[in-house]
């Protein structure tokens, strides 16, 4: 069995209590089957209350008010720790923030940035990150997993850190780049010519892609995809009551006075820190969701979800910055982008939407896009 971590992965520690923003409120913690027979068959003196602590319903821990677990305790410190100890901990309490893919014979995990500590390891990177691998023993075999199509997807990843890393280009023309080749590669699997892949990618480490791609500017049709990205945020479910808040504030701020407003604050905003701070999300997203398309084939409304789910991130963070008469700090980018990834990542339900939205709507430039050659 492989296991692949990205490069910063062993500098997270979680810090507690001592965290602005516990991980145990604000949206519903399931029990995976194994915990949960585990916590019926408990022989401890802890067990009634750890029984009255569960939704059997719904194979989740209940909720106090405010979202909050049945087991935080007022200083912030989980109960069921305390008096089982780590083992007792389910799947997902002992995972996060540590996301995994799984794919046959292999796991791929990430930090979720939905944790304020893994959101400031991230943002904190200066240099391109890379990602490690490492083997266990053990095969494993899945029904209907499309080998020859995970590799591709494998091998076109790769390329997408190539340009996302390649800093002698715009953050604008990197993503336009690995929009154009996800075009492509979809074309190519919609097609069931899997095989010519290898060309596309060969195609775009042609420096006329880069020059190609850098003559696609932002126009109105792009300012008004953006804003209309920005409002479907509004069709997912609220895991906090404050959320819709914010987005209505970051579109009246960005979205009301035009194109040229939005461009004039984007050049003021828009610095080298945060172009990487932007590279290490895309890398981010693109790294945590790309290859699932090997489940369902929809390579492009991944690559494109990444893009968007960026520049949504990055929106809110000039939102702020303009509402702060030019000026964010560290500390409020990472309350954002951790705010941000909680209510789209932390439910199935927002990603599954997500991605049907962007399989519905590609960006403006790609519409009736003919390959060059």
């Amino acid at each position: 069995m492989q296991y692949s971590i990205p490069d910063y992965y062993k500098e997270f520690h979680c810090i507690a209590d001592q965290c602005e923003e516990t991980c145990c409120a604000g949206w519903q913690i399931m029990i995976d089957k194994k915990s949960l027979k585990k916590y019926i068959h408990t022989k401890s003196p802890y067990r009634w209350t750890l029984l009255r602590g569960i939704d059997f319903l719904h194979g989740a821990f209940r909720q106090k008010e405010e979202k909050r677990c049945f087991f935080l305790n007022e200083n912030n410190l989980c109960n069921l720790y305390s008096n089982l100890g780590e083992s007792a901990l389910c799947k997902t309490c002992k995972n996060y923030p540590r996301h995994i893919e799984e794919f046959e014979d292999v796991r791929e995990i990430t930090l979720s940035v939905s944790c304020p500590e893994a959101a400031r390891i991230l943002l904190s990177k200066t240099e391109p990150v890379h990602f490690l691998t490492y083997e266990k023993p053990g095969t494993e075999e899945y029904d209907n997993f499309d080998p020859f199509l995970y590799s591709m997807l494998l091998d076109c990843r790769e390329e997408m850190y190539r340009i996302l890393q390649d800093r002698s280009l715009s953050l604008r023309t990197r993503t336009v780049l690995i929009l154009g080749m996800a075009h492509d590669i979809q074309t190519r699997i919609d097609q069931e010519n899997v095989f010519d892949c290898q060309n596309v990618m060969t195609r775009y480490q042609n420096p006329g892609a880069a020059k190609k791609a850098a003559s696609i500017h932002f126009d109105e049709a792009a300012f008004a995809f953006r804003h209309g990205m920005l409002k479907s945020l509004h069709r997912l479910e609220v895991l906090n009551e404050h959320w819709p808040d914010l987005l209505l504030e970051t579109e009246a701020i960005l979205y009301m006075n035009g194109t040229g407003h939005y461009k004039k604050a984007c050049r003021a905003f828009l610095d080298d820190k945060v172009q990487i701070q932007l590279e290490q999300l895309l890398v981010y997203f693109i790294s945590t969701y790309f290859c699932g398309a090997v489940y369902d084939g929809e390579a492009l409304a991944k690559a494109q979800m990444s893009a968007v789910c960026t520049g949504q991130i990055f929106d809110l963070w000039l939102a702020r910055y303009i509402e702060n008469e030019n000026a964010i700090s560290e500390e409020e980018k990472i309350e954002l982008l951790y705010r941000y990834s909680r209510e789209i990542e932390h439910s199935d339900e927002n990603l599954k939407m997500i991605e049907e939205i962007m399989a519905g709507h590609k960006v403006p430039w790609l519409h009736n896009r003919v390959e060059s050659k």
